[in-house]
């Protein structure tokens, strides 16, 4: 069994070299323990410092790609060097090294495929009120469209079996954290949650400089996943609405008309809700071909799922099996 500890970074010069020394390089239930560093086209010299500090493997990326595409490209280095599962942390150590064993437990236990470490959000100290409030909800959204029951939804600490890995994709250039559990819950992979702990805060967050921002930008890719993966319930909901709005404006004319008896001086209420109609049938014949091209879709990941596998040179003895499966 292999365990691999990717760490995204990017302008990490100076943090990456203590990252790295706090992370553990044996742990029981592995035969080896080793780190990877994916250098999301550093300009301070990341790559050099990581290999300075002894990373047993570094991906430089040319340009830099954001987060999420360099979060994939470590997953992928992960699977081709063998990995068994594979941990994923960030370069600013905010969360406790230490607790990467904890992380693991519930997959080597067989209790699970991904594990997400919960940085307790509600009561994060470092956290601004706003920022706490932006995750609670943001969680409690993923949780609705997931299916999945992680606390804290946009955390970065987390441990994904083989399989796991092989089977989710990434879309969004920004984050990969929730787009991910979203697609977990709907290809029905097994998720879990353990409690963490992190580090204070060595600088600002570069992700989320603006709360309005990030929350807008999340927003659309949470619609846009789930529609993805639920495009009928999706479509169906936007119809139900344009349909429901349709139906008060008639209510409104009819009102007017009994009321005022003049339904000439109320017209526009019947043209709106006529607009409205239009627009919730087309929403409902976008739903089914939404509908008929995730059925594509599902077809078209089994075709990248088995080329991953080739890629990475899939073996048979390396999936951990779950419990009661």
């Amino acid at each position: 069994m292999k365990l691999v500890i990717q760490i995204p970074a990017w302008d990490e010069a100076e943090q990456i070299g203590p990252a790295l020394a706090e992370l553990p390089h044996h742990m029981a239930g592995f035969d080896a323990v080793e780190t990877l560093v994916v250098d999301d086209g550093s300009t301070d010299g990341t790559a050099e410092a990581a290999r300075h500090a002894g990373a047993d493997h570094v991906v430089r990326l040319p340009i830099h790609r954001g987060l999420a595409f360099a979060w994939r490209a470590g997953l992928d280095a992960a699977l081709r060097l063998g990995a068994d599962v594979i941990v994923s942390t960030d370069a600013d150590r905010q969360y406790a090294a230490a607790d990467v064993e904890t992380l693991v437990a519930p997959l080597l236990r067989g209790e699970a495929e991904i594990v997400v470490g919960d940085r307790g959000v509600a009561t994060k100290a470092d956290f601004s009120p706003g920022k706490r409030l932006a995750q609670r909800f943001g969680s409690w959204v993923v949780r609705r469209a997931s299916g999945t029951e992680v606390p804290d939804a946009t955390s970065g600490f987390r441990a994904l079996t083989r399989e796991a890995a092989l089977r989710l994709n990434v879309f969004s250039r920004m984050t990969y954290t929730l787009e991910t559990l979203i697609q977990a819950g709907n290809k029905e992979i097994a998720v879990a949650s353990v409690p963490v702990r992190t580090n204070p805060p060595v600088r600002e967050s570069r992700l989320i400089r603006r709360s309005a921002n990030y929350v807008l930008v999340q927003g659309a890719n949470i619609l846009r996943i789930t529609a993805l993966y639920k495009p009928l319930p999706v479509f169906f909901g936007c119809a139900s609405l344009l349909a429901a709005a349709g139906l008060t404006l008639v209510g409104r004319y009819v009102y007017f008309v009994v009321a005022d008896h003049n339904p000439a001086g109320h017209l526009q209420s019947l043209l709106l809700a006529a607009v409205l109609f239009v627009a919730a049938v087309v929403c409902v014949l976008s739903g089914l071909l939404a509908d008929l091209i995730s059925i594509n879709r599902t077809l078209l990941e089994e075709l990248v799922l088995e080329k991953r596998r080739k890629e990475a040179g899939e073996r048979e003895d390396s999936k951990i099996p779950l419990k009661g499966k």
